[in-house]
């Protein structure tokens, strides 16, 4: 009996995708304060906004084409297949880039405990772990995520709790001090805003998640993880911009330390080691689920390119588990090999991460248009308006601008660099997938230019050489015979097919009235003729008396030289000499 494969509930769907996007609060609300100041958390609620929109967005695509794949996905049913992959090229370089720097950062969290431990060998081990988890099946990696989600949530609540206590002893004078304070750097404030709103997008990576493994979730759970992840989303981030106003000065907020790891300092701040520690650990955690996220998702995604002939059928392959372990091998390689390319600062990924996330989002938008136009008869579930979608596209490709237009630090190379070096290699692998066959005929084209000159050549000499074979092999040779003894003329046809090149063969016996035809000597030749299939050979009875003159009459009439021709060794009562014969040989 087939074994039923259990679909995920809301608690583990959410859980899944949300490690991932509840993750941003431990970077987020700091990048927003370092481009927006005070006015962070009014961008952070700007973002929330956003996504508030994009709920309907998603869950009219998805209602109405509820596969795997996401935008892909979207844009495959919509457009072309072309179209599609580009849209998967990012996205699969948005989760590539989420694991290698999520994984990253978590031991880094954890070096905070652990000083002395190696942090690429830990990183690998830690994508290893999770790799090895999602070989297992998604109901396994949906238990690690439940309880790191759980974990997660418990944490960020018990540090608000400390915080909340921390301020009602002290109050809120920084944070109005910090509201007062003159914008340093962004001139303006709507460019304050404009900068924060950017950078603060990079809240919402994991949203698009759950798209990417929808066909494994349980009927009506995805419109419901959007829900949850977008309440998260709009109260965690904001809340944790404005405790950090409340809490810490902009200038020390600003500062490199503080920037790597604020939570940690806010925990250290109003509850002491053991709390700094507790945010440590949930920070290890909850960026794990952040690359089983990408694991998950990633999975979902080339699944459904492979059935869609983009990627190699190879990748299909499942073990008793139910999952793809080939595609999740593969890209812990990637993973991997990224790490060891940016030799573990993979800071460097950010443009590849932002850039990738904020077109996946953009394209989904872009999905849901064509839908609308091309697919209005496909019913959904519910249905986004008009300028819903135009305002969220929009938002996004401020976003995606800012982020492009952000200047380098360090003399660092721009986000746009660091994307395109990635983008790139990724999606000429995509265009050589889709048009392998073009490019094999291509390839077959150019081999046979080059080598049909060799190959017509060739043919000739092997024309001509079996002609020189054919011209050798067709001389017929003669052995002149008087008894039926098989072995005599065995042994004859043994010489002649060992020593002579030829495919043909006269056995010629001499008859008068002295000499008759023996009574088996044809039944013989005929057995010797299938023995030898390889030479055909002629029996032939010849009138007359053997003697020189008629041996050279023969060798005229068949233009058979003398020297073809054989007999067996005379007796003393052989009336001529041998050299009398002109030439005839011996050969037994």
């Amino acid at each position: 009996m087939e074994k039923v494969h259990k679909k995920l509930n809301q608690l583990a769907a959410t859980a899944i995708c949300g490690n991932d996007i509840s993750s941003s609060v431990l970077y987020v609300s700091a990048l927003a304060i370092a481009f927006a100041g005070q006015y962070a958390w009014v961008t952070l609620l700007i973002v929330s906004f956003v996504l508030f929109l994009f709920r309907k967005i998603y869950g009219e695509v998805v209602g109405a084409l509820p596969l795997n794949g996401g935008a892909y996905n979207a844009l495959l049913n919509t457009t072309s297949k072309s179209t599609a992959s580009f849209a998967a090229t990012l996205t699969l370089l948005s989760y590539m880039a989420t694991a290698v720097i999520s994984a990253n950062e978590a031991i880094h969290y954890l070096h905070h405990i652990i000083p002395s431990m190696p942090i690429i060998i830990t990183t690998i081990v830690l994508l290893s772990i999770f790799a090895i988890l999602a070989i297992g099946g998604i109901s396994e990696s949906a238990k690690v995520a439940i309880g790191i989600f759980i974990f997660h949530l418990s944490s960020l609540a018990i540090l608000s709790v400390f915080i909340f206590y921390y301020l009602f002893q002290t109050g809120t004078a920084t944070f109005f001090e910090n509201w007062h304070l003159p914008l340093a750097g962004n001139g303006s404030i709507s460019n304050a805003i404009f900068l924060g709103f950017a950078a603060s997008m990079l809240g919402v990576s994991g949203f698009e998640s759950s798209a990417n493994f929808v066909e494994e979730q349980e009927s009506g759970v995805f419109p419901k993880t959007l829900k949850n992840m977008w309440i998260i989303v709009s109260v965690i981030n904001p809340l944790m911009a404005l405790f950090a106003l409340s809490l810490f000065t902009i200038p020390v907020l600003q500062s490199d330390e503080y920037q790597n790891t604020l939570l940690i300092e806010m925990g250290q701040h109003v509850g002491g080691q053991g709390i700094a520690y507790l945010i440590s650990i949930d920070a290890f955690l909850v960026l794990s689920g952040a690359v089983l996220t990408s694991f998950v998702g990633v999975t979902g995604l080339l699944e459904r390119m492979t059935l869609d002939r983009i990627m190699p059928p190879y990748f299909l392959k499942k073990n008793k588990k139910g999952s793809s372990y080939r595609i999740i091998v593969m890209f812990f390689i990637l993973c991997v090999s990224v790490l060891l390319i940016t030799n573990g600062n993979v800071k460097l990924l950010a443009g590849v991460y932002t850039i990738s996330f904020l077109s996946v989002m953009a394209l989904f938008g872009i999905g849901n248009i064509l839908l609308k136009i091309r697919r209005n008869t496909l019913p959904r579930p519910e249905k986004a308006s008009w300028f819903a979608v135009i305002i969220a596209i929009g938002a996004v490709l401020t976003a995606l601008a800012g982020n492009i237009m952000m200047p380098a630090k360090d003399g660092s190379a721009s986000n746009l660099m660091v994307f395109l070096y990635y983008f790139i290699p990724s999606i000429l692998f995509i265009i050589i997938m889709l048009n392998r066959t073009g490019l094999l005929k291509l390839v077959l084209k150019a081999i046979d230019a080059i080598f049909d000159p060799i190959r017509r050549y060739i043919i000739r000499l092997d024309r001509n050489i079996q002609k020189t074979i054919d011209g050798i092999n067709s001389q017929e040779f003669v052995f002149f015979t008087k008894r039926d003894n098989i072995s005599t003329l065995n042994k004859v046809m043994m010489y002649i097919s060992k020593n002579e090149h030829t495919r043909r063969i006269k056995i010629v016996i001499v008859t008068n009235e002295k000499n008759k035809i023996p009574e088996k000597l044809a039944e013989e030749i005929d057995f010797l003729d299938r023995e030898y299939p390889e030479i055909d050979i002629e029996f032939v009875v010849e009138k007359g008396t053997f003697s020189p003159e008629l041996i050279k009459a023969l060798s005229e009439k068949w233009n058979i030289p003398i020297n073809f021709m054989f007999i067996g060794s005379p007796s003393g009562k052989f009336p001529y000499k041998i050299e009398e014969l002109g030439g005839v040989r011996l050969i037994i």
